[in-house]
C-alpha cells in the first residue's frame, strides 16, 4: 500500500473512532448547549527525568547534566526525528548522520555507540535507523559517563526514549504535515481506559512520504505501536508495549576533500548516490517490552523490566570513495571526479535483549536517611551479516554526474558474526547527611563476554572466534548541596565502560572490534529553579578515554588518550507569561595526547566545535489569542576535518523561524503550525565525520513546512 494512502486510511479510522460523540450530538439535535471547554497552559519544560538514575527524579536533585524534551515540546517545535531535536541542544551533534541512513550523534564530542548508547525506557536498542518519536513521551539526554546507570556505553552519554503510556482520560489526536519538497506526514495518537478502568491503552500510528532536501534521497516510512497497562491491584502494575517500523529511503553519502586538501564548492541538494541502479536502504525494526512493578509498602518496591528488539537492514549504495586517477584514497580528484563502488549488504540483523530487576526503598540508620537501589541486569545481542559486495563500478563527477554500469554480484549469505553477553550487578545509596547535603554512592560490576568472527583460512574453514571475557568495576560518587530549596550544587566522579571501536572498512583489521576500554569523568555543576517554570544549569566537566584511530600501518588501534574538557550552560522555561526561552551552549577543549605521533599529539579531535550554541524563543502575541511566533538561532564554531588538523571546516550560523495558532474548529481543538528552517538559505557543513576516511555532509537548504493538529 503506498504511504500516502496508508496515512489517509489510518487517519480516517482515527476520525471515525473520535467522532461518535459528534454524531450523537447531531442525532439529539443542534439545540443542545455546547460543553464547557477549559484551556490550560502546558508546562514548557520537564522537571523530572529517569535517564540519570533508576527512577524518575527531580532534575534539580540529579548530580548530572540532563536535558529533556517532552512530547508536547516535540509537537510545538515540529520535531519528527532526533536530528530535529538535536537543533535545540548544543551538546548533541551529528556524527556520520547521513540522510536516509542511521541517525548517529555525539555528546560532549564523543560519538555514541550504536549498540549501547541509545535506550528505550532504559533498555539498550540499536541506533541503526531512525528511532521513531510518535510513541515517545520524553526524549532524555544524559551528558557524560553513564557507567552506573547503563553499564557499557560511550563516554559522551546516552539518549533515552521514554514510551508513551495509557492516559486516564480519553485522548484522540491527529497531526498532518507537509514540507515544500513534497514530504507528507500523518500521525494518530489514541489513549484512554477501557470500560474496566483497570485496563488502559495507547496506540500510535504514523506514515510518511519522504522527499529530502537532497534530490533523489526519497523514500517512505510506516510506524505502528501499542501500549497497555493492567492495574492488577493498588500495589501491582503490569505494562506491555510493542512497536514496528519499516523505512525505505535512498541514502545520501557525503563528500571528500578535493585533492584530499580542499573543501569542495557544491550545492546542498546534490546527490552522489544518483546512479540509475541505486536502490533505497530498507530497514525494519521492532520492540516488545514489558514492565512489572510491585509496591511492598510506601517505602519499598520492586521492578522487573525487559525489552526485545529486532532489526533488519538491506543496504544498497552507489558509494563514492577516492580518486584512482590521482591515487587518492580517500579524497576526490581536483576536477571533482570520484570513484563509484557498488556496495550491497543484505540481511544484516541484530536482536538485542535486555532484562533488568531492581529493588528500591527508603530506610533510616541512626540520623542518616537512605534511598537505596540495588539490582541486576542482562544484555544479550546477536549480530548477523554476510560478506558485502564493494566493487569498483566507474567514475562520476560531483559537478557533472556520470552514469556507470554497476559492478556485478551481491553480498554473501548471512551468519552470526558477533554475539555479546553482558551481566551486571549494581547498587546505589543516596544518603541524606543533613537537611542540605546528600551523598550519592554507587557502583556497577559488569562482566563483558563477546565472541567475534575473525575470518576463514585459505581453504574456507572458519577460524576460531575471538573471545573476550572480562569484568569491570564502575564506581560513581557525587555530593549534592542544596544552597537553597531552589538551588543546588554538585560534584561527581564516575567511571564508564565502552566496547572497543570497530575497525573501519579498508583497514588491516577491518570489522574487528577492539577490547573494551574504561573512561573517567569529573564534573561540577549548579542548578537553579529560578521560578516554577524556568530553570538554569551550569556544568564544568573533564572526560578522559583511550584514543582510537588508524595508525601509519593502516591498523585500527587504541593508543594514547583523548581528553575533552568543557563547560555547558542551559536556560529553559517561561521567562514571562508570554515568552518561552531555551538557551543551550557548550564550550569544548579537545586534545589528543601520548600517541607518539607528532601528527596527532596536541591536536583537536575531529568534528568537534570549540563552541556551539542554540537559542530559542517563542512569544505569544497578546493582541491575538492563540497566536505565537518563534525563532531558533544555531551557531557552531569551526571543526577539524582530519586528525592532523590540516583542514578545518568553517563555522556557521543557521536561523529557523516558526509560528503557531491554536483555535477551535467544529468543536475540536486545532493547532496550526508553520516553520521556515534555514530561513536565510545559508550553505554549511553540518557534519564532518572522520568515518570511512572522512566525509563532509551539507546542512539542509531553506525548507518551509506547515502542519495541523486536531484534538477531538
Amino acid at each position: 500500500m503506498p504511504t500516502p494512502n496508508f496515512a489517509v486510511t489510518v487517519i480516517a479510522l482515527a476520525m471515525l473512532q473520535a467522532f461518535p460523540h459528534a454524531q450523537a450530538a447531531d442525532e439529539t439535535g443542534a439545540d443542545q448547549p455546547m460543553p464547557e471547554v477549559v484551556v490550560t497552559a502546558a508546562k514548557t519544560r520537564a522537571a523530572n527525568a529517569s535517564v540519570a538514575g533508576f527512577s524518575n527524579a527531580p532534575l534539580l536533585e540529579t548530580p548530572a547534566s540532563v536535558s529533556v524534551l517532552t512530547a508536547q515540546q516535540m509537537l510545538d517545535l515540529q520535531i519528527r526525528s532526533t536530528t530535529d531535536a538535536a537543533k535545540f541542544d548544543a551538546s548533541l551533534s551529528d556524527s556520520y548522520n547521513a540522510v536516509g541512513y542511521a541517525e548517529q550523534f555525539s555528546i560532549r564530542g564523543f560519538k555514541l555507540d550504536n549498540a549501547s548508547s541509545y535506550r528505550k525506557d532504559g533498555m539498550a536498542i540499536p541506533g541503526d535507523t531512525q528511532i521513531p518519536l510518535e510513541n515517545k513521551e520524553r526524549l532524555e539526554v544524559l551528558k557524560g559517563l553513564s557507567g552506573l546507570q547503563a553499564g557499557v556505553s560511550a563516554p559522551g552519554g546516552i539518549v533515552n526514549y521514554v514510551t508513551k503510556r495509557p492516559t486516564d482520560t480519553p485522548l484522540r489526536s491527529v497531526v498532518l504535515e507537509e514540507r515544500e519538497r513534497g514530504t507528507l506526514y500523518g500521525a494518530v495518537d489514541l489513549g484512554g481506559r477501557f470500560e474496566d478502568t483497570r485496563f488502559g491503552y495507547r496506540v500510535n500510528v504514523a506514515a510518511e512520504r519522504l522527499r529530502s532536501y537532497i534530490k533523489g534521497a526519497d523514500g517512505n516510512r510506516k510506524f505502528v505501536s501499542a501500549a497497555f497497562d493492567w492495574r492488577i491491584s493498588p500495589q501491582a502494575l503490569l505494562q506491555v508495549d510493542a512497536d514496528y517500523q519499516r523505512k525505505s529511503q535512498a541514502t545520501a553519502p557525503g563528500y571528500q576533500l578535493l585533492n584530499n586538501l580542499t573543501l569542495p564548492n557544491v550545492d546542498a541538494d546534490v546527490m552522489l548516490n544518483d546512479q540509475p541502479w541505486s536502490r533505497p536502504v530498507e530497514t525494519t525494526s521492532s520492540n516488545l517490552g514489558a514492565r512489572f512493578e510491585y509496591k511492598f509498602s510506601s517505602d519499598w518496591s520492586t521492578t522487573v523490566s525487559a525489552n526485545q528488539h529486532r532489526f533488519k537492514r538491506d543496504d544498497y549504495t552507489a558509494f563514492p570513495y577516492g580518486c584512482s586517477a590521482q591515487e587518492l584514497f580517500p579524497g576526490y580528484c581536483g576536477n571533482g571526479d570520484y570513484d563509484v563502488y557498488n556496495y550491497i549488504s543484505l540481511g544484516e540483523k541484530k536482536s538485542p535483549l535486555t532484562v533488568q530487576a531492581l529493588v528500591q526503598g527508603r530506610f533510616t540508620t541512626g540520623s542518616l536517611k537512605h534511598e537505596f537501589t540495588g539490582g541486576a541486569s542482562l544484555f544479550k545481542n546477536s549480530e548477523k551479516w554476510g560478506d558485502y559486495l564493494y566493487d569498483y563500478s566507474g567514475v562520476s563527477n560531483i559537478y557533472h554526474p556520470v552514469a556507470v554500469a554497476p559492478a556485478p554480484g551481491t553480498s554473501g549469505p548471512t551468519s552470526e558474526r558477533r554475539r555479546d553477553n553482558e551481566r551486571a550487578l549494581f547498587a546505589q545509596d543516596i544518603l541524606n547527611l543533613n537537611d542540605q547535603l546528600k551523598l550519592h554512592a554507587g557502583a556497577r560490576y559488569v562482566q563483558v563476554r563477546r565472541d567475534e568472527y575473525v575470518g576463514a583460512d585459505d581453504d574456507g574453514v572458519v577460524l576460531p572466534y575471538a573471545h573476550t571475557d572480562v569484568g569491570f568495576w564502575l564506581p560513581n560518587v557525587a555530593l549534592v548541596y542544596s544552597v537553597r530549596p531552589n538551588v543546588s550544587m554538585y560534584a561527581s566522579y564516575a567511571q564508564g565502560l565502552e566496547h572497543g571501536g570497530v575497525a573501519p572498512m579498508g583497514t588491516g583489521n577491518q570489522h574487528r572490534a577492539l577490547e573494551p576500554g574504561k573512561s573517567k569523568q569529573v564534573e561540577l555543576g549548579i542548578k537553579a529553579d529560578i521560578r516554577q517554570d524556568l530553570s538554569a544549569t551550569v556544568a564544568l566537566f573533564q572526560i578522559r578515554k583511550g584514543l582510537e584511530y588508524t595508525d601509519a600501518q593502516n591498523v585500527y588501534v587504541r593508543n594514547g588518550e583523548a581528553q575533552n574538557r568543557g563547560l555547558e550552560l542551559a536556560l529553559n522555561g517561561r521567562a514571562t507569561r508570554d515568552l518561552t526561552v531555551g538557551v543551550s551552549a557548550t564550550a569544548l577543549n579537545t586534545q589528543q595526547s601520548d600517541t607518539g605521533s607528532a601528527e596527532l599529539d596536541g591536536k583537536r579531535v575531529t568534528d568537534v566545535a570549540a563552541f556551539k550554541s542554540s537559542v530559542y524563543a517563542d512569544y505569544a502575541l497578546p493582541q491575538v489569542q492563540g497566536l505565537k511566533v518563534g525563532a531558533n538561532w544555531q551557531y557552531s564554531g569551526k571543526k577539524a576535518f582530519d586528525a592532523a588538523n590540516t583542514v578545518f571546516v568553517p563555522s556557521y550560523h543557521v536561523l529557523n523561524l516558526s509560528a503557531s495558532y491554536a483555535t477551535r474548529v467544529g468543536g475540536m481543538g486545532a493547532t496550526f503550525r508553520a516553520g521556515l528552517d534555514n530561513a536565510l538559505d545559508k550553505f554549511y557543513w553540518r557534519d564532518v565525520t572522520p568515518d570511512l576516511g572522512g566525509y563532509l555532509m551539507p546542512g539542509a537548504s531553506r525548507t518551509f513546512r506547515i502542519s495541523a493538529q486536531l484534538d477531538f
